[in-house]
Formats: C-alpha cells, structure tokens, sequence
C-alpha cells in the first residue's frame, strides 16, 4: 500500500485550527479529481469526510476507505443509508432513495465548511436533533469565511439534491477558479492501457 506521510486531512485542519482558502480550495481541486474519477467508473463513495482524505509528503490528497462504497448505473438510485452521520445527505438520512453522486457533493460542501471554518456546519449530541439539523440544512457561516467561498457551500448544502452543484458546476463557480491547477484525468481500468515504466522493470 502507497504510504500517506501527511497523514489525514482532518489532522491537517485541527493542526491548524482551520485552512486557508486558497489552500482549501488546491485541496478541493484534488478531491473533485478523485470524485469524479470514482463517478466516472461508475462508483460514488458515500463516505466521504476529512478522515477519509490522506495526504503525501507534498499534501496531494488521496481519497481512502472504501468499504460504505457501492456501484451505480446512470439512473440508478441507491437506498442503503450509511456513512458518517455528520457528513451524509439529508436525503439520506432520512431514509430515501438516493442518487448516489449528488448525495457525494452534500459530503464535498461538508468537507469544504470544515476546511474554511475548523469545525463540522452539522453538529449535536443527540442523533435525532442532528439529522433534523441536515435535513432542514440548519447552518450558519462564519462572517471571515469569503462571500464567494460562503455561496458555494450554500450551493452544495442545498437541501434539494437537484438543485445541488455537480462537479462541472463546481469547477465552473469563482471560487474554484482562483486557482489554476490541472486536473489530473486519471487511468481509467479495463479501457486506458496501463503506463509500463521500463526503468524500473529493468
């Protein structure tokens, strides 16, 4: 297994009380990458969290845990509630069917609020109140959080899973586009041939 020296994103943030934004948002370039390779091959997370992000030595984020993972067809809805309490969409928790990739952005928006502000926008002792909380997405954000930061969690925290950004709107939305970073596209198994490095056979 690829050895993560930096450890969890989740430690990250607490080191640090909360992340920069223009750092928040190198690591939400990262993680959109993962995302959307995953969605691409047909599979969405469901657990999606800070423990769930590892980091190199260079803080590239690798996403890990797979076990709550399920596959889907385009079209599929997926009825299994699971993840991280905290982290899961409202549609989720309260026991629907669910579109598996949207109910993953719920989780991004969660991640990006947890990154900005140093702690979770959903949080209560009490399991009922806090499913309550997700499901009416009772939140507030911080006024040093950035209006264009603070719209796109908006977006992402929304209630209704179609009115919900997707990856493309995400990267189309200002806050995303301060910083310019190549998307790394990704191997995708059973059609890409797999890269051989001669070298290291050698």
């Amino acid at each position: 297994m690829e050895y993560a020296r930096g450890g969890e994103l989740f430690e990250y943030i607490v080191s640090r009380k909360r992340v920069k934004e223009r750092d928040a948002c190198k690591f939400l370039h990262q993680i959109l990458s993962g995302v959307f390779y995953l969605h691409k091959l047909g599979i969405c997370h469901r657990d999606l969290k800070p423990e769930n992000l590892l980091m190199d030595d260079h803080n590239n984020i690798k996403i890990v845990d797979f076990g709550l993972s399920n596959t889907f067809k385009p079209g599929d809805y997926l009825q299994t509630a699971c993840g991280s309490p905290c982290y899961a969409a409202p549609e989720m928790v309260a026991g629907k069917k669910y579109d598996g990739q949207r109910a993953d952005m719920w989780s991004v928006g969660v991640i990006i609020y947890a990154m900005v502000c140093g702690f979770l926008p959903f949080e209560d002792p009490k399991t009922n109140k806090l499913y309550q909380k997700i499901m009416n997405a009772e939140f507030s954000i911080p006024d040093f959080v950035s209006e264009s930061c603070q719209d796109l969690i908006r977006k992402l925290l929304c209630t209704n899973p179609y009115d919900r950004l997707n990856i493309d709107e995400i990267r189309a939305h200002p806050w995303y586009q301060q910083v310019k970073v190549r998307d790394y596209e990704g191997i995708y198994v059973g059609k890409n041939p797999i890269p051989v490095d001669m070298s290291i056979i050698e």
